[in-house]
């Protein structure tokens, strides 16, 4: 079996110690690298200010921990990672970090900076015991293109810091419409050594997607319509590798349902439908409105803060559809809120590969390293990294992936939106590859990765594909091979 991209970039670092072992700064770096190649995969989420970054964070969490408010707490780059006790640690760009107090309000997590000033703190890490956290860290970002152009390259520094690896593997990117300060920023993350070296590492967001239909109760099929065009253009495909459109503040609430909200929006269910209408023709007249009496207007003002107009609409239309408990509502409407889709995206994008995409980040790093300050010995590790680079096969399909995404490959447009899904770019799994179904049978994988090995082998034996078409070929087949080779590896452990 090969060994994973994960354990060569490890043997490679400790191999860079062994050269830059009488370099205290160097091996410092070093032993972080080594630290990241064992920690989960690390996925920021970046966007422009009022994107609706933090909201969508505490939607994939699960629970209202990242502050949503213009607080000094959103100027500073916040790490939420697994942990078996909750605790905030602040970390000051001079002196000892130091945990910060936790505090509950109305449900959500509420804290400060102790007295420190945005400007004079580095980050803050909270860790907290949720399941979504075990495989990624998250990091929610200060907003891109802000007024204050300290809290913008807060973001751009740590995103993309010129010649160094990003402090990020991979980015969920939120544009409410796609601008070109977007893309720039897109390229810049792209134009990072991470990006140079070959690798497509960011999904975009159509965020707050039902302000798109004007929050009416088919937002979200407005919103669809106008990423698929996002998604077809040339400038964003070849920076992220899907666009979703998603509600982010329903998403938030339907993580965090509580049983309050469900007796809340049964109580409206209740009413007439030209009367629910009247009220929830604007913000302000459902907080003002009379009726139902059941709620008061601290309730009403709750679920709008909560669920938006537009989830209160849906919501409303669900029970009225017939669900009758909270946990079913819940998980409607975060499949509606297209929570659902990127999460999907972003397991197979991100968490299915994420030890390459973290290998690769290493291997920048060394490279960067290398570059930057050689040493006796360093001419052997070079020869190691550009063995690695060359040798494992996950770097040879980030790399197709990357090419054909951008500047594209000889072969003709059917054969090379195969090579890109043969190689990975729909997800990672064997049937995603292939374009089965996931309850395709071992035997009908089999078949359809030696159609596809044939099929490909006859593309780079035709006189008229040439080298850089053969390689494209090489690589796909490898691809093919791969998915022969697990298969009969299960069927022996069978």
């Amino acid at each position: 079996m090969r060994d994973s991209p994960a354990r060569g970039a490890a043997a490679l670092v400790q191999e860079a110690l062994a050269v830059y072992s009488n370099d205290a700064a160097a091996t410092q770096v070093l032993e972080g690298y080594a630290r990241r190649l064992a920690e989960p995969l690390r996925i920021a989420v970046a966007g422009m200010v009022k994107a609706g970054k933090s909201t969508l964070l505490n939607a994939i969490i699960g629970e209202e921990i990242a502050p949503t408010d213009t607080s000094e707490c959103t100027r500073i780059v916040t790490w939420y990672q697994y942990g078996h006790t909750p605790r905030i640690t602040l970390y000051p760009l001079a002196g000892e970090p130091r945990a910060l107090p936790l505090h509950r309000v109305d449900g959500r997590l509420v804290f400060g900076l102790g007295g420190e000033r945005a400007g004079d703190v580095d980050r803050l890490v909270v860790d907290w015991p949720s399941p979504s956290l075990r495989e990624a860290t998250l990091i929610d970002t200060p907003g891109i293109a802000s007024l204050s152009e300290d809290v913008s390259a807060r973001s751009a520094s740590f995103l993309a810091p010129g010649d160094a690896p990003s402090q990020a593997d991979a980015i969920i990117y939120l544009m409410r419409h796609m601008h070109a300060s977007d893309l720039r920023f897109l390229e810049s993350f792209r134009d990072t050594g991470a990006g140079r070296s070959g690798t497509v590492n960011a999904v975009a967001v159509l965020s707050r997607a039902d302000e798109i239909g004007a929050g009416r109760i088919d937002s979200l099929l407005s919103a669809g319509d106008v990423a698929e065009r996002y998604r077809r253009d040339h400038s964003l495909r070849k920076l992220a590798l899907g666009v979703v459109p998603v509600a982010g503040l329903l998403a938030q609430s339907a993580r965090s349902m509580r049983q309050s909200d469900f007796a809340a929006l049964s109580v409206l269910a209740e009413l007439d439908r030209p009367g629910r209408e009247r009220m929830l023709l604007s913000a302000d007249r459902f907080v003002r409105a009379s009726q139902p009496q059941a709620l008061t207007r601290e309730a009403r003002a709750s679920l709008l803060r909560r669920f938006g107009l537009f989830g209160i609409r849906l919501a409303v239309v669900l029970i009225r559809g017939g669900i009758t408990e909270p946990t079913a509502l819940a998980h409607d409407l975060a499949r509606r809120s297209g929570l659902d889709e990127l999460l999907d995206l972003v397991g197979r994008q991100f968490l299915s590969r994420s030890d390459a995409l973290r290998a690769r980040t290493v291997l920048v790093g060394v490279e960067a390293l290398l570059r930057s300050g050689p040493r006796p010995g360093s001419a052997q590790l070079t020869a190691s990294l550009e063995r690695l680079q060359a040798n494992a096969h996950e770097f040879r399909e980030l790399r197709l992936l990357a090419t054909l995404r951008t500047t594209g490959v000889s072969l003709n447009d059917a054969l090379a939106e195969e090579a890109e899904r043969l190689i990975g770019g729909r997800g990672l799994s064997a049937q995603l590859r292939l374009g089965l179904g996931q309850d395709a049978s071992p035997d009908q994988v089999s078949a359809e990765a030696r159609r596809y090995l044939d099929r490909w082998r006859v593309v780079a034996e035709h006189p008229l594909t040439d080298r850089p078409g053969a390689e494209v070929c090489r690589i796909v087949m490898r691809s093919c091979e791969g998915i022969l080779s697990e298969q009969s590896a299960l069927q022996v452990n069978r």
